[in-house]
């Protein structure tokens, strides 16, 4: 079941980058929070999610993990860019700062597993599921609140950044 797990958040993290890092038109759909619900699910289920060995100090660790997450997930919501169209429609893109907080939450989550590593502290692939399901779950609230706040088109420009006549479109 461990492999499974990790090919299950290899493959999150690789279709919620492409997605991210894209500019892609949101829709008003309001289960953007359960593919984080699946992911926790999952992480719950799965036993190591501390180690039974070193109680105190791997639930310490598990909450760094989360807490990272959380900031992770908080500053990648924050980053990404927001502008309606013409049309009315709402596009998103991942921006350059969007990449650093995604690349800084990765090197904090590796150095958190070293760092448990070089203490005894076995983290199973539950922790690292539940770290990312937060940072998604905490990513799309944060993107969500924001995108309500996005002026109509024919307001003005969204984020106060002008609309380019060209974007991406995927």
């Amino acid at each position: 079941m461990s492999g499974l797990n990790a090919l299950v958040i290899v493959a999150v993290v690789v279709f919620v980058v492409v997605r991210q890092c894209s500019a892609r038109r949101l829709s008003d759909d309001r289960r953007w929070w359960i593919l984080p619900g699946i992911l926790l699910f999952m992480s719950l289920r799965e036993p190591g999610l501390t180690d039974p060995h070193r109680e105190a100090l791997s639930a310490a660790a598990l909450g760094v993990e989360l807490v990272v997450g959380l900031v992770t997930g908080a500053g990648w919501g924050w980053t990404v860019r927001l502008w309606r169209e013409p049309d009315g429609s709402l596009w998103s893109r991942g921006t350059k700062a969007t990449v650093l907080v995604w690349t800084g939450g990765l090197v904090l989550r590796a150095s958190l597993y070293g760092a448990a590593r070089l203490m005894g502290i076995h983290q199973g692939p539950g922790a690292l599921m539940a770290a990312l399901a937060l940072t998604l779950l905490v990513r799309g609230g944060v993107t969500t609140w924001r995108a309500r706040q996005v002026a109509p088109a024919y307001g003005g420009a969204a984020d106060g950044m002008p609309s380019s006549p060209w974007k991406e479109r995927v």
